[in-house]
């Protein structure tokens, strides 16, 4: 048995699929299992058990994944201890991240990174806010960039930036032509929205209930891609996202937007870091890159050459 093996179980317990493992790591889903078999044939049990969605950990895989996991976090810092005592940066630095802060912002970490850090790597992997909190807190993720609804007061998270929210539609509808456009006037609209359950779906609709107004969910949908090339390619739909996320259509006429005022509904992008173990010298770089960047950026998750 590799230490690899045992990253490869906990991979797969922390997606509860096969499927969603093999397509991440580029290889067929039979390969996976295989080697899952080759592990619990090894361990002397079985690991996990299928369901209709995917896999589960059964009783004894839930128990060897958390003497597992301990045993990972003490080699692993046994070894980011080693490389950070050999005086040169490297390593590999795992960072969640919201899918609208994907791009442009990771190119430039990845450019200053092999300019000036050649050892240090990132392992990017995109996710909603909860899925990116479960993977701070079970040390899946070193960081993770994530949406907050109130502004971070602990030390193991920094405030990036602070977005509003706007209705965003195809060019030409007269209701996001000005600058602005009152919440109350929701009411009605066809819109595109993310699915239940999600912390930001509740407030929308809770923001709604105090306005005396119901939300009309046309299509319901987590893609962010999927929901601007809805409303792209609809004149009869509304989206109501955060300024990062439709940036370059909104340059490109493609899309057009008003921000929601009355109220402003606001959401702080913020990098949190795991809580799992003190930071090595690579993820103290890499955040140090992230941070420097929004800044020069004047707070922006990509880089305007007109601001």
């Amino acid at each position: 048995m590799q230490i690899a093996d045992f990253r490869l179980f906990l991979e797969v317990a922390d997606l509860g699929s096969f499927t969603k493992v093999a397509i991440q790591r580029q290889t067929a889903q039979s390969h996976i299992s295989r080697q899952i078999s080759q592990l619990e044939k090894h361990c002397g049990g079985v690991l996990f058990r299928r369901t209709g969605r995917g896999v589960e950990l059964t009783e004894y895989g839930a128990y060897t994944a958390r003497k597992v996991r301990f045993w990972l976090n003490d080699t692993d810092s046994l070894i980011n201890e080693l490389r950070d005592n050999a005086g040169i940066p490297r390593g590999e630095v795992r960072l969640g991240i919201i899918p609208s802060a994907a791009t442009p912002l990771m190119t430039e970490v990845y450019r200053q990174l092999q300019h000036n850090y050649p050892q240090v790597k990132i392992n990017v992997r995109e996710g909603q806010g909860g899925e990116l909190d479960a993977l701070l807190d079970t040390g899946a993720v070193d960081m993770a960039i994530l949406f907050r609804y109130e502004k971070p007061s602990n030390t193991d998270e920094v405030l990036l930036s602070t977005a509003n929210t706007y209705l965003v539609s195809s060019p030409g509808l007269p209701l996001t032509m000005p600058a602005t456009v009152e919440f109350k006037r929701l009411k009605g609209l066809p819109l595109v929205l993310p699915r239940k359950p999600s912390y930001w779906r509740s407030i929308l609709d809770e923001t709604a209930k105090s306005k005396g107004i119901t939300l009309s969910t046309t299509v319901e949908a987590d893609s962010l891609r999927l929901q601007k090339s809805l409303v792209t390619d609809n004149q009869n739909l509304y989206a109501l996202l955060g300024p990062f996320a439709f940036h370059d259509e909104l340059r490109a006429g493609r899309l057009q937007a008003a921000k929601v005022i009355s109220p402003e509904l606001k959401r702080y992008v913020t990098l949190a870091h795991s809580k799992n173990g003190a930071l090595t010298k690579a993820c103290r770089i890499v955040s140090e890159i992230i941070t420097s960047t929004v800044s020069r950026w004047q707070g922006q998750l990509s880089y305007d050459e007109e601001t």
